[in-house]
């Protein structure tokens, strides 16, 4: 994917604070034959206009791509002062297969930054699912000078894998955050780290794993 912004996942140990953890290497399976279906419900932030944002499943059910077209923070040179922080709250409704579950594996960010000396940038996701009470947030920072693309990646070891709850449709909500701070840089330049890109879009992918439910 071109210049994509790849999600692995930071989201394991929000799920296992979520929801009772299932986990035994020895029963998970491959991808179910059926195709899942994601459903955005919802989509609101400065981050995603209208529009702006898509949801894709992969051909072989092993993860989901979000694309965005229009997330970027910035800071100085006239940007206007709300223009600092953005934000893009999805609400996912994911339609498994019958009689399989599964969890996210993993989650990679990437994008592209521009920073000028003194100033820096944050990238944050949070995700929980529909109904729990806790949430689990990674962040990641930058620091200038800093002209390039970047990167982050969060990775689950298949032990720690928590599983969305068989026979219950709970949404799964994904919030992430570009923010950026001018510090100590020259106000007259600008700052900006973005979830976009000139050569296409961004991509954020989520990689699942899968299992069969108890009693299929």
């Amino acid at each position: 994917m071109t210049g994509g912004l790849l999600v692995s996942g930071a989201l394991a140990a929000l799920f296992a604070s979520a929801i009772p953890s299932q986990q035994s290497p020895s029963v998970i399976t491959d991808p179910p034959p059926d195709k899942i279906v994601i459903e955005v419900a919802t989509v609101n932030g400065s981050g995603c206009p209208a529009g702006t944002a898509a949801v894709a499943v992969s051909q072989d059910n092993t993860a989901f791509t979000v694309t965005y077209s229009d997330y970027l923070a910035q800071v100085g040179g006239g940007a206007p002062s709300t223009a600092f922080r953005k934000n893009c709250q999805l609400n996912l409704i994911v339609h498994v297969p019958h009689g399989f579950t599964y969890a996210v594996a993993s989650a990679d960010y990437r994008g592209y930054a521009s920073l000028q000396p003194g100033a820096s940038s944050t990238e944050k996701a949070s995700y929980y699912f529909q109904g729990s009470p806790n949430t689990e947030s990674r962040s990641h920072s930058f620091r200038g000078p800093y002209d390039d693309n970047w990167q982050a990646t969060d990775e689950t070891d298949w032990a720690q894998l928590v599983w969305a709850p068989c026979g219950v449709q709970r949404n799964f909500n994904i919030n992430t955050e570009l923010r950026v701070s001018a510090g100590t840089s020259d106000p007259a330049q600008t700052s900006f780290m973005t979830m976009d890109s000139t050569d296409g879009d961004i991509s954020t992918i989520y990689h699942l794993a899968w299992k069969e439910c108890p009693g299929r």
